[in-house]
């Protein structure tokens, strides 16, 4: 693997600043007026193996890699999985990831599950051999101008990113695949996109494949006629019918019976919906919003999904990021459950709750494995058991922890124990490096000896955790 440390030169962009660190291989550009932001392009070409000579260009923020035909680079080797790799262009560089595949990807012989690339990066997916070099043009990526969709907010890039694909997207009858971790708000957005819709004043109705048991998810959705079964003693209306005009809500869309989902596609490419016990179809328009925390290109794989289905619910696909990947948006969203609190008690002639700046600091350093629903519980309890009207830090560790020390490991049985235990570890890295740096008064040298890690090694994770540093001494 070729790996070029020269600098790259970079687009000049009028009315912005820019930097660029070529050993990062990074180029940001932050447009004054925030509307936009700017990232670097480049190309993946397949240089050796059964799909040589086939590349993609990287013009976008989210470039695929696999057999399925929906993949932006398209391998035909049987060793790829359908959706193998993904390359996200962020302010970092160009982040390869695995995206659960069977057989993984490989750097320098070693499997790798994400890496920053940089100008002659090489990496095996199957078969075939792939190499990665930026180019001089530019990805421009829209942001929207306000900081909230319905009752969603974040003032972050990202938020602000996923915000602008949903204002262009919520007014057409596109559907919509909502993806993200438990508790991230994807019902919230859910609700939002049906709310700006042009079928707003139309019925919005949930359907949770989740919580509905298995042997009732069909009659649930497609309802029946009177004697279809025993017990069935009147005709029911399904969802489909119930939604009928307005938008229908697959929640955790990922444990849909294998058995129903041919059902499901086939009343998404008809526009009819047959009950149980029927031999007639009856017409319905509706609008479909997936949401899932699930990996539907691993349930494809594995055979669990159907790949002609995934395609039909993700016509538009958004990602809704995990509350550690943007800190910078706890402010706002602690300042709004305060808001909330604190109505209720002016009603009754208490003053209002405030928080103080290092139990703010506490929380954004906190990773919030269950995201913005776990901070919202969090901040809600503190402010209900609180003596006084300013939360502080050893409040919120009490309501955490119960105390100063965490007796019980997060453990989140619902997704694989690989990336459980990379949370756990994340988690212990960040706490770690936050009291130790306080303890050093943001001294890099003094902290790198006591916790005897290299200095240059410390610096890095402290950029990885977005931790500040204070005075820096020679060692």
């Amino acid at each position: 693997m070729s790996e070029d440390t020269a600098e790259t030169p970079s687009t000049e962009i009028p009315g912005t600043e820019q930097w660029s660190d070529s050993s990062q291989n990074r180029t940001v550009f932050i447009s004054e007026k925030r509307d936009f932001k700017y990232l670097r392009s480049g190309i993946i070409v397949v240089t050796e193996g059964p799909d040589k000579g086939r590349k993609v260009d990287i013009d976008r923020q989210r470039v695929s890699i696999g057999r399925s035909s929906g993949c932006d680079l398209i391998l035909d080797d049987p060793s790829v999985s359908y959706q193998h790799a993904e390359i996200v262009v962020d302010e970092s560089g160009h982040l390869l990831r695995d995206t659960h595949s069977t057989n993984g990807i490989f750097m320098m012989g070693h499997r790798i599950r994400s890496v920053f690339l940089r100008p002659g990066s090489s990496f095996q997916v199957g078969n075939n051999l792939l190499v990665f070099e930026p180019s001089q043009d530019v990805v421009s990526v829209p942001l929207s101008l306000r900081d909230r969709f319905g009752h969603a907010l974040g003032h972050s890039i990202k938020m602000r990113e996923m915000f602008a694909v949903l204002e262009r997207s919520a007014t057409s009858d596109l559907p919509i695949l909502i993806h993200g971790e438990t508790g991230t708000g994807k019902d919230l957005l859910a609700s939002a996109i049906h709310s700006y819709s042009l079928r707003k004043n139309r019925p919005l109705v949930v359907m949770d494949c989740g919580a509905v048991p298995p042997n009732l998810i069909e009659d649930v959705l497609f309802g029946h006629e009177k004697g279809a079964f025993t017990g069935a003693e009147g005709a029911r209306d399904g969802m489909f019918q119930q939604a009928d005009g307005g938008t229908l809500l697959l929640d955790e869309v990922g444990e849909l019976r294998l058995d129903l989902q041919p059902k499901l596609l086939r009343v998404l490419e008809s526009g009819e919906v047959q009950k149980i016990g029927s031999i007639r179809t009856t017409p319905i328009d509706v609008r479909i919003i997936s949401a899932t925390h699930r990996d539907l290109w691993s349930l494809v794989d594995d055979g669990l999904f159907r790949q002609d289905l995934l395609f039909r619910l993700s016509v538009v696909e958004i990602e809704v990021p995990p509350l550690r990947e943007r800190a910078d948006d706890i402010p706002m969203l602690v300042k709004n459950f305060l808001e909330k609190h604190n109505e209720r008690r002016a009603s009754v002639g208490k003053p209002p709750i405030e928080i103080e700046e290092d139990a703010m600091a506490f929380l954004q350093a906190h990773p919030w494995p269950g995201n913005v629903r776990e901070l919202k519980n969090v901040v809600e309890r503190t402010a209900h058991m609180l003596e006084g009207d300013m939360i502080h830090r050893r409040d919120i560790l009490l309501d955490m922890y119960g105390s100063k020390t965490r007796t019980t490991l997060p453990i989140d049985t619902s997704i694989p124990y690989k990336d459980a235990k990379a949370r756990i570890v994340e988690q212990f890295e960040r706490q770690y490096l936050i009291h130790l740096i306080q303890e050093e008064n943001g001294n890099l040298s003094a902290a790198s000896r006591k916790a005897d890690i290299a200095r240059h090694h410390l610096r890095t994770l402290c950029k990885k955790y977005a931790i500040p540093t204070g005075k820096k001494t020679t060692s």
